[in-house]
């Protein structure tokens, strides 16, 4: 018995529209970089204007929709005036908020920030962008989640909360859309080197450079995945991690962070 794909595949993006909703640097910025050298009508959105200004300088045919994603109506103004040019072909949520941070050191507004930015934020998209996704009965949604959210982990109490939540997200869109030809995937990166990661002090294995991180992005979308993990020599041993019994997921986190 043959199953179907997860997802229709995105292979072929020449004339497709794609809007990046944080993509002022780091992977967001290297996958809207890959996708319009592939043809791609890229629209590229963040609070940092002088960034996108200086992408869409360098990338004939793109576009800068400057906004903060805690601001739900100018998310949805946003929408408006890309749907106003047609449909959009993929969605990418890739705005993100992080510091590392442990119970020692709870900084609640921070936590809040976190939650604003890399969850509440991606409401904000998902309510303006669906309504006209579900009546084309098309298109594609991405969410960047993390391994940060498979599991507990050290440094990671306002950040990993968020991505365990964006992963429920998405698996509960792929179940609400797919049956309508909407695609949902989910991305989950290793360590990159972006600016949100430059902030650690500790060592990253599988560093990742952001190229590396939307090709393996591109390939995913092009082979139809749900999620999108990588790099697999990091990203498997952490879903092995998962699967052990809370007593032995404790003490190896403990023995391999150090902490």
């Amino acid at each position: 018995m043959f199953l179907s794909p997860l997802n229709p595949p995105l292979a072929d993006w020449h004339g497709k529209t794609v809007w990046l909703v944080g993509a002022s640097s780091g992977i967001g910025q290297a996958t809207a970089h890959a996708l319009h050298g592939l043809g791609a009508r890229v629209v590229v959105s963040a609070r940092q204007s002088d960034l996108l200004a200086q992408f869409v300088g360098q990338h004939a045919g793109s576009r800068a929709l400057p906004l903060d994603v805690t601001d739900a109506q100018a998310v949805q103004q946003a929408a408006q005036t890309l749907l106003a040019t047609g449909p959009l072909d993929c969605v990418v949520y890739c705005a993100g908020h992080y510091r590392a941070m442990r119970a020692d050191a709870l900084d609640l507004a921070d936590m809040k920030r976190h939650m604003d930015i890399n969850y509440l934020g991606a409401l904000n998209v998902l309510d303006a962008v669906l309504p006209a996704m579900r009546a084309a009965r098309q298109g594609h949604i991405s969410l960047v989640g993390s391994v940060a959210g498979y599991a507990g982990l050290p440094n990671s109490l306002a950040y990993g909360p968020t991505k365990a939540a964006l992963i429920n997200l998405a698996e509960t869109l792929y179940l609400d859309l797919h049956p309508l030809g909407i695609g949902v995937s989910l991305i989950s990166p290793g360590f990159v080197q972006t600016p949100l990661t430059a902030n650690n002090h500790f060592a990253m294995p599988a560093l990742l450079t952001p190229a590396q991180a939307a090709q393996a992005i591109l390939s995913g979308w092009a082979k139809s995945q749900f999620e999108i993990h990588f790099p697999k020599r990091f990203t498997l041993w952490m879903k092995a991690l998962q699967l052990l019994p809370y007593r032995l997921y404790f003490a190896a986190v403990s023995r391999f962070t150090g902490l």
